[in-house]
């Protein structure tokens, strides 16, 4: 159940993330009350620290595709890299299932995440409206609605769940305003992390969407065994010994 909630006032974080003053927008533009345009500030530097500490990070995905309407499921396991710079790549480990899924799901989704444009859920991309708070795992979270600016392939029309404790995002939701092709009309999703360090790590997306000639597909994406480079080079060191 979602609660409103007056937030005491406080120092404004801003000299730590100083390169997304331009991002940020006034009250009276957003249309939000200074505690909210303080929880956003927040948001904005957790989201600097989340972003440079998945750099250099791998995991294993566990990719689930279906298309009901064909009687057709494939599952795909993976490493999913982000390079230092950025970078998503991704080493297959194993397939199982109908290569039609394989094809025109699971590869698409592959290559459509490595070359997604840059659409941050940050002010200068979306609205945010805050709706409340609610509990999620026995720990508080901050709601906030978002809606793009533009239409944008990409951007989504939904909501965003802040951890209370660190302004990391643990889960985003909603759909798509703007579909990357002809052939996908209504793309929804839900995409979830956890706290782990203090850092919002990847843990399930969840997508459907209707596409033309196959129907309904779905999509579920498992992330774990989270390690930063580093860390995984020391294992395979300690391991080779």
């Amino acid at each position: 159940m979602i609660q409103r909630r007056v937030f005491s006032g406080g120092a404004i974080f801003a000299c730590a993330y100083v390169a997304f003053a331009g991002a940020i927008v006034s009250a009276s533009d957003s249309g939000e009350d200074l505690e909210s345009q303080e929880i956003i500030h927040k948001y904005m530097a957790a989201r600097a620290t989340q972003k440079e500490a998945l750099l250099g990070a791998q995991m294993r995905v566990d990719i689930d595709a279906k298309l009901p309407r064909l009687e057709k499921q494939g599952t795909l396991t993976a490493l999913r890299r982000i390079s230092k710079l950025g970078k998503i790549t991704y080493k297959a480990l194993g397939f199982s299932g109908d290569n039609t899924i394989k094809s025109e799901v699971i590869t698409r989704y592959l290559a459509a995440e490595a070359e997604a444009p840059e659409n941050a859920i940050v002010p200068a991309n979306y609205k945010f409206k805050y709706k409340g708070v609610a509990q999620r795992n026995g720990q508080n979270v901050q709601i906030f609605q978002v809606t793009p600016r533009k239409k944008r392939v990409g951007m989504f029309k939904g909501e965003l769940w802040l951890d209370e404790a660190t302004a990391m995002p643990v889960r985003e939701a909603g759909r798509l305003v703007k579909t990357p092709s002809i052939f996908l009309k209504k793309v929804v999703f839900v995409n979830e992390y956890e706290i782990q360090n203090g850092i919002a790590i990847p843990k399930r997306f969840q997508s459907t969407a209707d596409v033309r000639v196959f129907g309904r597909a779905e999509l579920n994406v498992d992330f774990s065994n989270f390690t930063r480079q580093q860390k995984a080079e020391d294992l395979a060191s300690s391991s080779n010994r």
